[in-house]
């Protein structure tokens, strides 16, 4: 308030904005300008970012527009499981098209009918910028239109951990009064894809006879968020389930990106610092057989830059999995 915003903070805070603008406009502008050597350094040094950082391209289409390209949602009689409501995080929705698409597909296959109800930005990059008055907005107003459509029976589920985990974190603190109740009661119906996955394991509604029965090492590295409000468990479970996937699970702690932590001029030495204490050395000893998995966008980043390995998010690996019809 004092002082100001800072032009970068303004910048990462507005980002999912500027990068569906980028995907509606010109996708391949946008990308060539950020992986053409020279052009992406003058980019990187504007930002404030990092110049051995690299920047992740966009898609070429949202979640949300390749969503309305499609017959969206499975017929009733192809969903015995019900219904569940996908909330289109801002990354999965212009940086990670094939986890999004992987994710509906997968929960479309294992039974399941798949609506994204209306719903703004998570508001993760807000809050993790300080700017907590839009933050509130954007929570507010998903409270408001989600509350009384998500239910225990009809639940919240998102992709990435960072932002579906604010409906149970911050989200029941940062609303006003007026709207805490419907935040709490919302926060409980709220879960990680992974965790939804693995609940519907345990019911017996997914079973091992959907996917292939090849064998497979996968390798994996849970997001911070993940590991501080939830539990990696379900998604041990949920890679588990082909009846030859065998799971390890690196004792890594944070991998050094935090957000736009590891983006920034000032931080990357830092960063990369982190990677190295425990999760490079862990991915470079594995095996170029072995899958690498890390349900966040922001540790699939950083495995590649830190590494040249491709992490995937664990839909993406399950959906591979899905035995041909």
């Amino acid at each position: 308030d004092t002082r100001g915003v800072p032009p970068r903070s303004r910048l990462i805070a507005g980002s999912a904005n500027l990068l569906r603008l980028a995907v509606r406009l010109a996708p391949w502008a946008y990308n060539l300008a950020v992986g053409t050597p020279g052009i992406s350094q003058l980019v990187k040094w504007t930002m404030g970012f990092a110049p051995g950082r690299s920047l992740p391209p966009v898609s070429r289409l949202t979640l949300r527009r390749w969503l309305q390209t499609r017959q969206t949602g499975a017929p009733s009689a192809a969903a015995p499981h019900g219904r569940v409501h996908l909330f289109v995080d801002e990354f999965t929705d212009t940086l990670d098209l094939p986890v999004g698409i992987a994710a509906v597909e997968l929960l479309e296959i294992l039974g399941y009918e798949v609506v994204v109800p209306e719903h703004v930005d998570s508001g993760r990059a807000q809050i993790s910028k300080g700017l907590l008055r839009e933050a509130r907005e954007l929570a507010s107003r998903n409270v408001d239109l989600l509350a009384n459509r998500i239910s225990a029976d009809e639940p919240l589920v998102g992709i990435e951990p960072s932002a579906i985990l604010g409906f149970r974190d911050e989200y029941p603190d940062l609303v006003p009064q007026t709207l805490a109740s419907k935040a709490r009661t919302l926060a409980g119906n709220t879960l990680l894809i992974d965790e939804f996955l693995a609940r519907e394991i345990d019911r017996g509604r997914v079973t091992p006879a959907t996917f292939t029965t090849d064998a497979k090492n996968i390798l994996l590295h849970g997001h911070c968020h993940q590991k501080a409000l939830a539990s990696l468990e379900p998604t041990q479970q949920l890679l588990s389930l082909p009846a030859n996937y065998a799971v390890e699970v690196i004792p890594s702690g944070c991998c050094g990106m935090a957000g736009s932590f590891g983006y920034e001029r000032e931080h990357f030495d830092v960063s990369m610092q982190i990677g190295e204490l425990v999760l490079f050395p862990a991915v470079r000893a594995a095996a170029a057989a072995t899958v690498l998995a890390a349900p966040g966008t922001s540790c699939r980043h950083q495995i590649k830059d830190g590494t040249g390995r491709v992490a995937r998010h664990p839909v993406e690996i399950l959906r591979a999995a899905v035995r041909p019809r």
